[in-house]
């Protein structure tokens, strides 16, 4: 595990696309903390990070982190995709819907596993990887069965 430096998030993540909207996003990833922004009107979340809630237009927002706790929505592997110092093939990926609110989910790759797919509805738990030297968000499955 990598420790946490100074670094601003860009320096940190320089493939990674950063805006204004989502650079508070990449500083929870480099705490270790799945940051997405929260209305305070309307008390969702929403992603991707934009600057209005896009339930209620207000601009009212605040970045809440989140469980990491939730179910399989989506599930696939990538056998080939281009070269990459920190991506090995097959390469799995999941969507998961997290458990905070119906409808909010989040995409990574996820560890633990074998190169098969993972079951849809199937319960994971956010863990941290380390990716180019910084922390980058995964998903593994618990044994709890089903959320």
């Amino acid at each position: 595990m990598t420790a946490p430096t100074d670094a601003p998030p860009w320096e940190r993540y320089p493939n990674h696309p950063m805006d204004e909207d989502s650079v508070a996003l990449y500083e929870g990833w480099l705490v270790r903390e799945l940051r997405l922004p929260r209305c305070r009107r309307c008390n969702r979340w929403h992603t991707p990070p934009r600057s209005l809630c896009p339930f209620c237009w207000s601009d009212d927002l605040t970045f809440t982190p989140l469980s990491g706790r939730g179910t399989v929505h989506l599930s696939m592997v990538l056998h080939v995709g281009p070269p990459a110092p920190v991506v090995e093939y097959p390469y799995p990926l999941v969507t998961v819907e997290l458990e905070e609110q119906p409808g909010l989910r989040f995409t990574s790759t996820v560890v633990d596993g074998d190169a098969d797919p993972v079951v849809i509805g199937s319960a994971v738990e956010l863990v941290w990887i380390d990716r180019a030297g910084a922390p980058f968000p995964a998903f593994r499955t618990t044994s709890g069965g089903n959320a």
